[in-house]
């Protein structure tokens, strides 16, 4: 019900189209991540996508399972991708994505933030 929305999402992401995540996002919508449990607005999600679109090339997102729910979808992945200096990252996260009339209204993201210290690094390196 929700998968063609969340589809356009991650090829958005994939692709770098922050303008595409933007219109996919509703505009209250809020991203909320395990490591620091701050329900993040959209512009300031969009901020970190760009800074990850930086310093990962080859983004890819490899959905290892998706389940369908009444209000969204729950979905477990790897991203996967190449750093400035070579190394290649591979980060695994699950996700709960609420959709509401075509949009997603919220992330909870789930991963391991000691896989996500070599990208932040990267990221602040570029700064």
């Amino acid at each position: 019900m929700h998968d063609q929305v969340i589809d356009r999402f991650f090829a958005a992401l994939e692709a770098g189209d922050i303008d595409t995540v933007r219109s996919i996002y509703a505009p209250d919508a809020v991203i909320w991540h395990n490591d620091d449990l701050v329900e993040q607005p959209v512009d300031d999600n969009l901020k970190v996508l760009k800074g990850l679109h930086r310093v990962v090339s080859g983004l890819r997102y490899e959905v290892v399972r998706r389940a369908s729910l009444d209000d969204g979808v729950m979905q477990q992945h790897v991203l996967h991708g190449t750093l400035p200096d070579g190394r290649d990252v591979e980060l695994h996260c699950a996700m709960y994505l609420q959709v509401r009339d075509g949009h997603i209204t919220r992330i909870d993201e789930y991963l391991d933030s000691a896989q996500r210290t070599a990208i932040r690094a990267a990221r602040e390196a570029a700064v």
